[in-house]
């Protein structure tokens, strides 16, 4: 049987599911003063948090993408007072990160304005990035070196802005801190001998992503040189080729045996190191890259996801760990490479059998085996809840009616789809039906 045979959600009851997981979304908001709303992580959380990975900054995107697909002015409204309050946090924000601090919370106010033209979300946007580069050292900002908490995002953000230079900057330490190995190099993600982490999220692909960006960029061969060599390191531990690509989590382990030695998504996965060689393809001209994306692709078919198919494994339906990234990388493949989309049907039908659907909305409960009860409470944001699942949810609606497949807020560490000039994205039909003639 060819995945996805007879395992599919119509695309009507996908984008009401969307529908219900942003009305539970929104009467999530709090008030956050000045006519701003804010997100707390979880319902239960006593405050909230302006970030992008789990707080009010993710929620925006997700807004703005239901905005784009329905037109319906209350998405809009809404994101417009989310960048209300997050200009009023931007001061008190000490982390400066992409994820976790200040550049995304720029970013996202960047596309309020660009998108709405909400003049005082960009003037917010600036002021949190002049707090940014005020801040570094020289070096780095903070503890993480690595792209969701550290400089290679910092840096892929200040790009994102229009500001090479001080991209540039945020980048060239990686230069002298790389450790050499048999095959390139990598970098620890903190200081200190703990293990060295491989994919895109805490290791040395998100490092490669920065440097592979900017480099091309701004025409710096010898960070492009350095991103290279640290793509070799992870290709050099790939132990499920030549048709597969499956790398460690970290070397030596990190975090004892709390970490599965083998991940799958996003952070630590090959869901997330095809979208690195995605990106290297694009920044360095070099079709290689597109086999190694596909290889990704292979080992995350046959992995067993979405199905739980032993304690631990597949235990997220999120963005980051879960079965959303993995539908952003599958829509991205249907978009670029005309992918049969069956295995997205799989994924966005499973994504329906999880959700908890009732007269509040509909949202979805990740799983911690190791702890009793294991069903972990519904969260908000873009990790690991409702706005990041809504958001990949929209975007597959959009392509199953032949939609353009870019995001309304593209994410940096994304690339976008490349297409031929003029090429139409062709709607995904129900499984067994043939293309119009």
């Amino acid at each position: 049987m060819v995945p996805g045979d007879g395992v599919h959600t119509a695309v009507d009851e996908v984008e009401a599911l969307a529908a219900d997981s942003l009305r539970w979304l929104l009467a999530q908001a709090r008030d956050a003063g000045d006519g701003g709303l804010a997100w707390p992580v979880r319902p239960s959380d006593p405050v909230c948090d302006p970030m992008f990975y789990n707080g009010t900054a993710g929620v925006v995107p997700a807004l703005l993408e239901a905005w784009r697909t329905t037109g319906d002015d209350r998405y809009a409204d809404s994101a417009v007072r989310a960048a209300r309050g997050l200009a009023v946090a931007v001061e008190e924000t000490e982390d400066s990160s992409l994820y976790f601090g200040l550049t995304g919370m720029a970013l996202v106010l960047r596309a309020v304005h660009e998108e709405l033209g909400d003049t005082a979300a960009g003037a917010a946007a600036d002021r949190a990035m002049a707090l940014v580069r005020s801040r570094f050292d020289g070096t780095r900002w903070g503890e993480l070196f690595e792209l969701m908490g550290g400089n290679a995002g910092i840096g892929l953000g200040e790009l994102a802005l229009g500001e090479p230079e001080f991209a540039v900057r945020a980048v060239e330490p990686y230069l002298g801190a790389a450790e050499r190995t048999d095959a390139g190099v990598r970098w620890p993600f903190r200081p200190g001998p703990a293990g060295r982490m491989h994919h895109i999220s805490h290791g040395t692909l998100g490092v490669v992503t920065a440097l592979a960006a900017i480099g091309a960029a701004a025409g710096r061969a010898d960070l492009v040189e350095l991103a290279l060599a640290g793509a070799a390191d992870v290709v050099a531990r790939d132990e499920a080729g030549p048709e597969g690509f499956l790398v460690p989590h970290s070397d030596p382990q990190h975090g004892g045996g709390r970490a599965a030695r083998y991940n799958y998504g996003w952070c630590h996965g090959p869901a997330g190191d095809a979208q690195v060689f995605r990106l290297l393809r694009d920044a360095l001209g070099d079709p290689a890259w597109s086999a190694r994306a596909d290889r990704c692709w292979h080992t995350v078919t046959r992995s067993g996801l979405p199905e739980r198919t032993s304690p631990g494994f597949w235990d997220n339906n999120g963005r980051c760990c879960g079965t959303a990234g993995v539908l952003a990388l599958a829509c991205d493949r249907i978009a670029e490479q005309g992918d049969a989309p069956d295995f997205a049907r799989v994924l966005v039908a499973d994504l329906a059998a999880r959700a908890v659907r009732d007269a509040d909305g509909a949202r979805w409960s990740n799983v911690e085996h190791r702890a009793v009860p294991s069903a972990l409470e519904a969260e908000t944001g873009w990790a690991m809840g409702n706005a990041g699942i809504a958001r990949e949810l929209l975007r597959f609606v959009r392509l199953s009616r032949g939609g353009a497949p870019d995001y309304a807020v593209g994410w940096p560490d994304q690339p976008p789809v490349r297409r031929g000039s003029g090429q139409a994205t062709e709607p995904i039909r129900p499984a067994g039906t043939a293309p119009p003639s």
